[in-house]
């Protein structure tokens, strides 16, 4: 007896021995070696596992008989099965794959079900590059702007997240925040989608090794170069061209260079020299252009050591320049009439207007792969973005000109830890620190006629800050149908003599309830220290980004989701979440206020207030098959409130937010008939924004004006008696929805790949509405609601080879 009970002790203490080999390495592209974010690594005898993280690093606990199966959506699933004796390094190859296997149907359903994540999507780059979008550019803003709890204004790539303003969301490229992330005045993203390997979006609960912000975070991160061939792709569409090549320069070093320009300014040039001629300029140019430039290259030293250099610069530019001269007749009053005196003026005007913005970022990144259990990624980042706003208006030698700049440059540091103590924990902690420069603007009026003279009507000194984080989070199997991620952040903000500290508690968890369904809460409190100081009355870049100051507090939020997933067949997850967020010391421009009022300083003309969002999310996804897609729909409200004494907006009452929709809809299907056509198609709907107008009679805030007599791009669309302004956002405009749809023609050739896309943008040309205003009617003298459309129905064609 004592025999079989000494004998069972032994088999007990050998068992957990062998439970203590670890199995660790990478995931890949078997054709190109990019690391692959998030697929997912489990042995089917013990069915445990985990998701390789942001470099594609795995780390998990094994017995000694193992069969371990790794896959990712669009890849061929990977199994073997093999014996352990002592820890195990395995770098594990997937090859894409068109055809859809079962395992590979079952590790999306695990991926989906078990996750203690919430609120976060990862949409496949292979995905958005099929959807029509206009002008045919794909753009992977607009394609989140397609999911639920995410909206966006007509064809813009600016997001507004469960009721947050466009500043509230954390958008980072390989790690460095993105402060404009517009072109094209935000009809496009600066974000090149040939040059983008995954994106992850997370609206929830963020885990705690994020902060800053309080809406989302958008996580984009750049392929990183092929590391057995030379490859490359150029495509040319109705206003830009772009190319992208990559490859292996020896066996441990690689690169990708990709760049992007539009050419619409080059197409126009025939046109304005028609108006040059046409009208008796001396010049008459005016163009648009903006271009990107992503750049990468890595460094393969060994098993445990890897640096990347990552760099991206693009520019936006507007620029106009009129001249012209003659001479004008004066006649003299006083002169008799039968010989009147004449007298011949020579005149010139010239006026200029040049508008720029432009952004660089760059990251020097080392992994540093300490020991099979600890992972270390260590970056330093540069971030700066700047805008330029020049006019010049000059008659004679009498000059005006207005000259406006603003700039924002951060400079950081953060080291990122990834522990694997066992299967059932995954932890992450790191450190961090980031140095603000805000230059919030310098606005400067000239006059010159015989006495020069100026005037410096906005001088806002640059102000320097500190930034601070530290966190901790543990992604832990509390029971078998228990999982959760439960973190602590810590965040410092050093601004002037104030210092703001706060603890940011965050947790989000998963109870399995069945094979198919499980149940999701998450909780999470953020502080936000920069602030978007956004001017109503004039659209981006002009608006500002400017820092928490002794007068200024930091925005907080605390959110809190619940929320649950289903799975039918495995092929089909729908999601159902509900949140409620509360926010505070919102930052706004007073009543009557903007960036060129009298006011000098930028603190004296803004107030803080609340704002507070609620609203469910419904979401059914099919990402398996030839036929794949979502619906999404959201019902949500969103209020702000600023209420302090002196400084009231809309009478210090509850108001609608600008961007507050109470219902949104999309739908989103692509279907593949084969190898050489796909087809893809979007439908979207949303209740019309709220905007202000003055008027004694008006309809309530949920009541939509009646339209009539449609023109080409404005329409009279309501007639009330314009009086004087009542509470902010007291009107919504019509609804807002289209139909776009987009083929690809593909067909392979010897040395590559070569796709026509052709797309129709708005196919039944409904007129949205993207900005109202009031005029007088000519006939009846009266005052009319006149609203403007951008876009009515837009073909577009391109052509892209792959080699």
């Amino acid at each position: 007896m004592k025999n079989s009970i000494l004998l069972a002790m032994l088999l007990c203490v050998a068992n957990i021995f062998a439970q203590n080999h670890s199995i660790n390495g990478y995931v890949y592209d078997a054709l190109t070696g990019e690391k692959l974010i998030g697929a997912n690594v489990y042995d089917l005898n013990s069915l445990k596992g985990c998701a390789t993280n942001n470099y594609g690093f795995f780390s998990m606990k094994s017995i000694k008989n193992i069969t371990l199966k790794a896959s990712f959506i669009g890849y061929k699933t990977y199994t073997n099965h093999f014996s352990i004796t002592n820890d195990t390094i395995i770098n594990i190859a997937l090859y894409p794959s068109s055809a859809i296997d079962e395992v590979l149907v079952k590790a999306n359903q695990v991926n989906n079900l078990r996750s203690s994540e919430m609120g976060t999507l990862q949409i496949p780059m292979k995905s958005a590059d099929k959807l029509p979008v206009i002008f045919g550019e794909a753009d992977i803003l607009k394609t989140l702007q397609l999911l639920p709890g995410i909206q966006g204004s007509e064809a813009m790539s600016g997001m507004y997240v469960r009721g947050g303003g466009p500043d509230q969301n954390l958008i980072i490229l390989d790690g460095v925040p993105v402060y404009n992330a517009n072109h094209l005045f935000g009809f496009f993203s600066v974000f090149n989608s040939d040059a983008i390997q995954s994106v992850k979006v997370t609206k929830g609960a963020f885990p705690a090794r994020y902060g800053g912000r309080l809406s989302s975070v958008i996580d984009i991160r750049m392929k990183e170069g092929n590391n057995h061939n030379i490859k490359g792709s150029a495509s040319v569409g109705l206003i830009s061209s772009k190319f992208l090549i990559n490859g292996p320069i020896n066996n441990n070093l690689f690169f990708i260079i990709s760049a992007r320009r539009t050419y619409a300014d080059l197409l126009a040039a025939p046109y304005f020299n028609y108006i040059e001629k046409s009208e008796n300029y001396d010049k008459y140019k005016t163009g648009y252009y903006f271009y990107d430039l992503n750049t990468k290259v890595n460094y393969k030293f060994n098993d445990k050591h890897r640096i990347y250099l990552s760099l991206y610069s693009g520019k936006d530019k507007y620029n106009k320049v009129e001249k012209k001269h003659g001479q004008e007749v004066i006649y003299d009053e006083n002169a008799v009439p039968e010989w009147p005196h004449l007298d011949t003026l020579r005149w010139k005007t010239e006026d200029k207007t040049q508008l720029w913005w432009k952004n660089t970022t760059s990251a020097l990144r080392w992994n540093f792969l300490i020991n099979n259990k600890l992972f270390l990624n260590t970056t330093a980042t540069f971030s700066y973005y700047q805008m330029q706003n020049y006019d010049l208006s000059a008659y004679n030698i009498n000059n005006n000109s207005l000259k406006y700049n603003s700039s924002i440059q951060d400079i950081g540091i953060k080291s990122d830890f990834d522990y694997y103590p066992s299967t059932n924990h995954s932890i992450k902690f790191g450190i961090s620190e980031t140095y603000h420069t805000f230059n919030p603007g310098t606005n400067t009026q000239t006059f010159t006629n015989t006495n020069d003279s100026e005037n410096n009507i906005l001088n806002n000194s640059k102000q320097y800050s500190h930034e601070f984080a530290a966190y901790f989070e543990d992604d832990i199997n509390l029971l078998k149908i228990l999982k959760a991620n439960i973190g602590l952040r810590w965040c410092g903000f050093k601004s002037g003599d104030k210092f703001y500290n706060s603890f940011e508690p965050r947790i989000s968890s998963r109870l399995l309830l069945t094979n198919q369904c499980s149940f999701k809460f998450a909780y999470a409190q953020m502080h936000q220290y920069v602030n978007l100081l956004t001017n109503s009355n004039i659209g981006l870049p002009f608006d500002l980004w400017v820092p928490a100051t002794d007068a200024i507090k930091p925005q907080k939020s605390h959110q809190v989701s619940i929320g649950s997933v289903y799975s039918i067949n495995s092929q089909i997850d729908i999601s159902l979440e509900t949140f409620y967020k509360e926010m505070t010391n919102l930052i706004e421009y007073k009543e009557g206020a903007s960036f060129l009022s009298k006011e000098k300083d930028w603190q004296t003309k803004v107030t803080q207030g609340n704002g507070f969002a609620y609203g469910i999310e419904l979401l059914l996804m099919k990402q398996i098959g030839k036929t794949t897609g979502w619906i999404g729909y959201t019902w949500s409200k969103s209020e702000r409130q600023f209420n302090t004494k002196g400084e009231e907006i809309s009478f210090g009452q509850r108001f609608p937010y600008k961007y507050d929709r109470r219902h949104d809809i999309s739908i989103v299907v692509s279907h593949k008939f084969s190898k050489k056509i796909d087809i893809s198609g979007t439908w979207v709907y949303g209740t019309g924004n709220a905007t202000t107008l003055a008027y004694t009679a008006y309809p309530s805030i949920d009541q939509e004006p009646h339209s009539s007599n449609w023109k080409n791009d404005v329409n009279e669309i309501y007639t009330p008696n314009i009086e004087y302004i009542t509470k902010r956002n007291n009107y919504r405009m019509p609804s807002y929805h289209r139909l776009d749809a987009s083929i690809n023609f593909r067909k392979d050739k010897k040395w590559g790949k070569q796709i026509w896309n052709v797309s129709i943008y708005n196919i039944y040309n409904r007129q949205n509405p993207f900005m109202i205003e009031w005029d007088t009617n000519p006939v009846t003298n009266k005052k009319r609601l006149m609203q403007y459309s951008i876009f009515q129905i837009t073909p577009s064609i391109s052509y892209k080879i792959i080699f």
